[in-house]
């Protein structure tokens, strides 16, 4: 597909163990690869309701009776499923990371590939972007932004340099950001890096992991017993979260046991995790770090 190549297309829909009359959320819409795919596998009877908060995955909507496109947030799951009459579900799919369109298209900011204004908003009514993060922090915030969520080891030095460049005039595009980090940049290395530094900042301008906890939070509220999650991470931030809450219902820590030493705990990983065959990276390469966790719920 033109907007976007699903990743473990199959095994992703075949994790959610569906029903052909169940109800079942794809909270990554984007450019509806895995919602077709879920909809094939219904009957007039089953349903399939879809949530992405980019407005050019609208245009995606696909025109059937069974299917609801929500333009909304993931971390809004329970509140807007509610809104629309339906308090459990049989499954519940989701492809986090950023889709091929939104790499693709230079003015959204999201590649590094592109020259283009510090933007990387997944939902564009946001008034917060990129440009906010590396204008308007101050050095500490920026230090924790790019280490916490870049993993990189000079992000106070990178910080540092950030602060000292904006005395100059503001950052506004990407080619302005790569400049002022020049000096980090080593040329066999340069790629990664950015990506860390680019991936660091979206998180941020996106709230990724907050948006992750909550929505994980949720599932299990909504999920019938039995109920599949079925989801797909590209970076260890993210899939870390997936592991534990899949395993124990947390995010740290361990749950609690009761006096003969028995844990209490919502969900059951299915399986082992599950990453793409060297051939569909070949076909895809943004395929390459992607891993796909399910779980059932008690």
């Amino acid at each position: 597909m033109d907007y976007h190549n699903p990743v473990l297309l199959t095994e992703t829909v075949d994790g959610l163990n569906i029903q052909p009359g169940g109800v079942y959320v794809d909270v990554t819409f984007g450019g509806g690869g895995h919602s077709r795919e879920i909809l094939k596998r219904l009957d007039n009877s089953g349903r399939l309701i879809a949530f992405d908060q980019d407005l050019d995955a609208l245009e995606n909507a696909i025109d059937d009776p069974r299917f609801l496109l929500v333009n909304e947030n993931f971390r809004f799951l329970k509140r807007f499923l509610r809104f629309h009459g339906y308090k459990e579900v049989d499954g519940i799919l989701g492809d986090f990371g950023v889709s091929s369109h939104q790499f693709d298209v230079a003015e959204r900011g999201f590649s590094t590939r592109f020259e283009a204004d510090l933007d990387m908003r997944m939902n564009q009514n946001d008034t917060f972007s990129a440009y906010d993060v590396v204008n308007k922090y101050d050095e500490s915030q920026l230090r924790n932004v790019l280490f916490q969520y870049g993993e990189l080891r000079a992000a106070a030095g990178m910080a540092r340099v950030l602060v000292e460049n904006r005395k100059n005039g503001e950052i506004k595009t990407s080619d302005q950001l790569k400049k002022a980090l020049g000096r980090f940049l080593p040329k066999h290395r340069e790629n990664k890096i950015l990506a860390q530094v680019y991936q660091a900042i979206r998180i941020e301008v996106n709230q990724e992991l907050e948006a992750l906890k909550e929505f994980l939070q949720q599932t299990v509220e909504v999920l019938k017993p039995g109920g599949r999650l079925s989801l797909i991470s590209y970076h260890s931030l993210e899939d870390r979260l997936v592991k534990r809450f899949m395993r124990n219902g947390l995010f740290e820590g361990e749950p609690e046991r009761d006096v003969f030493g028995r844990v209490e705990v919502p969900l059951k990983p299915v399986g082992k995790f599950i990453i793409p065959t060297q051939e569909e990276i070949k076909e895809n390469n943004r395929a390459r770090s992607a891993k796909l966790r399910i779980a059932e719920k008690l």
